[in-house]
This record gives structure tokens, C-alpha cells and sequence, in this order.
């Protein structure tokens, strides 16, 4: 049986104006806003290319607790060009830090950027994924053609 995360719920103090900045400034698409049942809003949005999305809720009871907003840090975006996506940000209005290489390595470089509540973000460049996109590395290990797809989910590599 497979387990996959689809969706992260992020605590936010006002659900309208982080979806905005998450649709306007980071461009991700809106999967659902609606109430889903009586008094319980959801916003869910999916980031280009991403098979998780975020959920931002609005009167939804949560039976292990409820996280306060800006207490999320490490949610992390992959990109193939860091460069690119950081003038994509940085041209939508996104106070974003500059990209830090830490290695040499390919997902070895990383840029910061906060929600408007605190949440905190990172975004690595992973070239690799250009040629082998997750989906594929995914689909062929499903397919138990993993040995010459990769080693997506194996030590050293960043399937995410």
C-alpha cells in the first residue's frame, strides 16, 4: 500500500490573504476554495509541478491539535533553476534572500522566503530533475523499473 503526502495543512491567521500570496506571489493554482461543510472553510493550493499541496482552513477542527501560525519552518520547494525562480519572486514581490550555495553539489544551493504569518520556506535548486522529473522517477518505481530510473527516495538523493 502506498502512503503519499498529497497535503500539508498551514496554520495562517487570515486564510484570504495568504491564499492571495500563495496564488499571486508564489503562483500556485487553487485546487478548492470552499466551505466544506458547515462553518469549515478550505483553501487548498498546489504548487507548479507538485504532487503535495498546502490546506488553509478556516473553522476545520483538528483532533491532534491545532499549530499555531508561523510555527512551520522547513517547508521546501525543488526548482531546476534557482536563479530563474529567484527572479520570478523577486519580480512578484516576494521578500526573498538571496540563493546560498552551501557545496558545490547539484541540491546543494538554497534561497529563503517567509508567508505573510511567519511560515518559514526553502527552496533548493535541484538540476537533476530537469532531466529525471520526479513524476517519472515515481512512475518507474512503481512500474518496478527503478533500476536504471534513479534512486528517487535512496540516500543521497532528493526525491521531494
Amino acid at each position: 500500500m502506498d502512503w503519499t503526502l498529497e497535503v500539508i495543512v498551514l496554520p495562517v491567521t487570515d486564510v484570504d490573504r495568504a491564499r492571495d500570496f500563495y496564488r499571486d506571489k508564489l503562483g500556485f493554482a487553487v485546487d478548492i476554495d470552499d466551505e466544506v461543510m458547515p462553518g469549515a472553510r478550505v483553501v487548498q493550493l498546489t504548487p507548479p509541478g507538485s504532487g503535495c499541496s498546502i490546506a488553509l482552513t478556516d473553522g476545520l477542527p483538528n483532533p491532534t491539535g491545532t499549530p499555531q501560525p508561523g510555527t512551520y519552518h522547513g517547508l521546501q520547494l525543488c526548482v531546476t533553476d534557482i536563479g530563474a525562480a529567484h527572479a520570478e519572486l523577486v519580480g512578484r514581490g516576494v521578500e526573498v534572500s538571496e540563493p546560498q550555495r552551501y557545496a558545490p553539489d547539484d541540491g546543494a544551493t538554497f534561497m529563503y522566503f517567509t508567508d505573510p504569518d511567519g511560515n518559514g520556506w526553502a527552496v533548493q535548486e535541484y538540476r537533476r530533475r530537469e532531466a529525471e522529473p520526479l513524476y517519472r522517477l515515481l512512475a518507474d518505481r512503481a512500474a518496478g523499473n527503478a533500476g536504471n530510473a534513479g534512486n528517487a527516495g535512496n540516500a543521497g538523493d532528493t526525491v521531494g
